[in-house]
């Protein structure tokens, strides 16, 4: 069996304890702090969890510097429903607005601290950072959905292998008995975790002896999985090709023979989120999250805002905005208690 980490001595984090955690410091994540401070909910029992250096991180790669931020997305004008709006305006004038709205408001945002684990226990959850385990009565995710996951630098015969090839373990109906995934960071860990819990005798190929990128949690997890059994590792091993047989894929190695699999999944980085939506224990249908009144998902006091909620339609940055206001109202009314408008009236 290849040379597995060491086990290592791990220092339990000191819990720090939040009415709410907000994960992703986009329009979506910002706006939902607005609104929880609105309704009198102290700076410090709030915090907004950040994996970047800098809160927007969508608009700031993905936005042309010359680019114009406008109200109406896609011809659908959009009407502001909380404290903060948005004018049309350059994408420079809006990172700025929203600077100011962090200041404004006294937003607790901790950058590049992204978010590991979020798990429910009892009435509170824990949320796991490699900087701090947190427990808070609500969590709002509020990431986005603009990142594509990487691909290997070999052709994979897509057409062939529909349905066999994945990066993504959760938007196809997998069936088979063995499965193979790529890759050594958290996000190979919970593809392994969703695979094994479901049957799968899954081998596990990373290009290093040991799994260096992966935090403590999961190798102890990835460790106990090979111990029973269930999960080969294929350490060190790189893939130099991917070809099919009986409508298969087949993983050529340059370190050890062929292998057949009835499904490969890659985590080579970039991933969508549905991976980690699907960790955090919310039910999904056909890749997308099935969702309550203001975004709650089926796990009680566990949201989502922003894109996650807009669906493949897309929406608005005053969308995003609207989607933190409804999180907030049903966040108050079941959860924290606390005073929130009631939403503005229709027009006829």
């Amino acid at each position: 069996m290849p040379n597995l980490p060491q086990r290592v001595t791990i220092i339990p984090k000191v819990a720090q304890d939040f009415d709410l955690v907000i994960v992703g410091a986009g329009p979506a994540g910002i706006s939902t702090a607005v609104e929880a401070r609105e309704a009198g909910i102290a700076a410090d029992r709030i915090v907004v969890l950040e994996k970047g250096p800098a809160h927007s991180y969508a608009i700031r790669k993905y936005y042309p510097d010359d680019k114009r931020v406008d109200a109406v997305y896609k011809g659908i004008p959009a009407i502001s429903e909380g404290k903060i709006t948005l004018a049309d305006g350059t994408k420079q004038q809006t990172l700025d607005f929203l600077d100011e709205t962090i200041r404004r408001w006294e937003l607790n945002v901790r950058y590049d601290e992204g978010v590991d684990y979020i798990k429910k226990d009892a009435d509170l959850f824990e949320i796991t950072t490699p900087k701090a385990t947190l427990t808070a009565k609500v969590v709002v995710i509020a990431i986005g959905i603009l990142g594509k996951p990487n691909v290997p630098d070999y052709k994979i015969p897509r057409a062939e292998l529909r349905g066999k090839v994945h990066f993504d373990v959760t938007s196809d109906k997998l069936a088979g008995e063995r499965a193979l995934v790529v890759g050594g960071g958290d996000s190979a860990a919970d593809y392994v975790h969703y695979l094994v819990a479901r049957g799968f005798k899954v081998d596990l190929s990373y290009r290093k002896p040991d799994l260096t990128r992966m935090n403590q949690i999961n190798v102890a997890d990835i460790e106990g999985m090979a111990q029973a059994g269930r999960l080969e590792l294929l350490m060190p091993t790189d893939i130099d090709r991917l070809e099919v047989a009986e409508g298969r894929p087949r993983a050529v190695f340059r370190q050890i023979e062929p292998r057949v699999y009835d499904h490969v999944v890659y985590a080579l980085g970039g991933t969508t989120p549905a991976g980690f939506l699907q960790a955090t224990g919310i039910e999904m249908k056909g890749g997308e999250p099935l969702l309550r009144e203001g975004g709650e998902t089926t796990v009680s006091g566990l949201f989502l805002a922003g894109d996650l909620t807009a669906g493949k339609k897309g929406g608005s940055i005053i969308s995003a905005f609207n989607s933190g206001v409804a999180a907030m109202r049903i966040i108050c009314r079941d959860y924290l208690y606390c005073p929130i408008p009631p939403p503005p009236p229709r027009k006829a």
